[in-house]
């Protein structure tokens, strides 16, 4: 039986005969008549497959024009999104082709925050000494000024041979700490100062006046008032009895309630600072007043010798700090709010 020549459609031999392919990689004539759309495309034969799947060059070539102009269009949307949020080139809000960030002050590490809390430790304490060795020239004068607040009857004693020189040496490092206080309340305000934004800055010099002046207003508090008192009650209260008292016992009673007070006084100031930069409000301290007495009675059982009428001689007065702590933190709030307002009028 005679082989019949099979048919070709016109179209796709014209199209064969126009784009050679490879024949590996290319259809066969009958699949192609299978598929749909012969009559429509460009060049009026329908869409070619290879059998990996991948289509004609022309078809693919208008697949990569359409994903580039896509490409282009989103680009462009993106950068026109930029421009209307007011972002400028490289990534920096004011157009001048420095890139954002460059211009602020660069974020401390937490070793260098480290490494700047020693060198300023390390500062405050040479600050110490040396003012330690300018008082111990004066140390007599010292400890009679401390031994002045005492009743006159009286006596103190020396229980151990290096007890007299390690009394001297202490009342001196005492001394020098009082000395270097403006020296110390900078240096601290100054590893303070990095974190804060530049009108809060502007505080650090008052603060530090202030913290000089509180501290010491809480000492003469001690000296004046409280140690006074606290002595004619507590060697006073047996009678029939000599009052014979190691040397260094009555300097670390007096030494620890003149510290204590000095801080305890600092609790205005640092009310102010913190509502200052908004980390506290008069309303907080309001409403957490009666747990803030709790905390005053425990920390006065902590701070002082374990004695009932030092407890109640230091609670007192914090009690009173703190209700001087809510004003002071009600105007420092208030003093926000009006400089806010006058931002926003100008």
């Amino acid at each position: 039986m005679a082989n019949k020549k099979k048919k070709v459609n016109p179209k796709i031999e014209d199209a064969q005969r126009q784009e050679p392919t490879n024949i590996e990689n290319r259809t066969s004539p009958d699949s192609i008549e299978g598929q749909s759309g012969d009559a429509e495309g460009p060049k009026g034969y329908g869409e070619e497959y290879y059998y990996d799947g991948s289509a004609h060059p022309a078809a693919d070539a208008t697949q990569k024009a359409g994903e580039m102009r896509g490409d282009e269009s989103a680009a462009s949307s993106e950068s026109t999104e930029q421009e209307a949020a007011g972002g400028g080139k490289n990534g920096d809000d004011d157009d001048d082709d420095e890139i954002e960030g460059e211009n602020t002050e660069k974020k401390m590490p937490f070793l260098d925050h480290l490494e700047e809390l020693r060198w300023t430790l390390l500062r405050s304490l040479l600050a110490i000494i040396i003012g330690a060795i300018i008082c111990f020239i004066f140390n007599e004068k010292i400890i009679q000024a401390l031994r002045w607040v005492a009743p006159s009857n009286m006596n103190l004693v020396i229980l151990a041979p290096t007890e007299g020189f390690m009394i001297s040496v202490k009342v001196a490092m005492f001394a020098g700490l009082v000395l270097a206080l403006p020296f110390v309340a900078y240096e601290f305000w100054k590893f303070i100062v990095p974190g804060l934004l530049a009108k809060e800055k502007k505080l650090v010099p008052p603060i530090v006046f202030f913290t000089v002046l509180c501290f010491l207003v809480g000492g003469a508090f001690a000296y004046f008032l409280i140690l006074r008192f606290a002595l004619q009650f507590l060697l006073n209260f047996q009678e029939h009895t000599e009052n014979m008292i190691a040397i260094g016992k009555y300097l670390g009673f007096v030494v620890t309630l003149i510290l204590v007070f000095g801080v305890v006084f600092e609790l205005p100031v640092l009310s102010f600072f913190l509502s200052k930069i908004g980390l506290l409000t008069p309303e907080f301290l309001r409403t957490k007043r009666r747990y803030g007495i709790v905390v005053i009675f425990i920390a006065a059982a902590l701070l002082t010798p374990p004695d009932v009428m030092t407890q109640l001689m230091l609670a007192g007065p914090l009690i009173i700090l703190y209700e001087i702590s809510i004003w002071v933190s009600a105007a420092a709030v208030k003093k926000n709010k009006e400089q806010e307002d006058e931002d926003l009028s100008d």
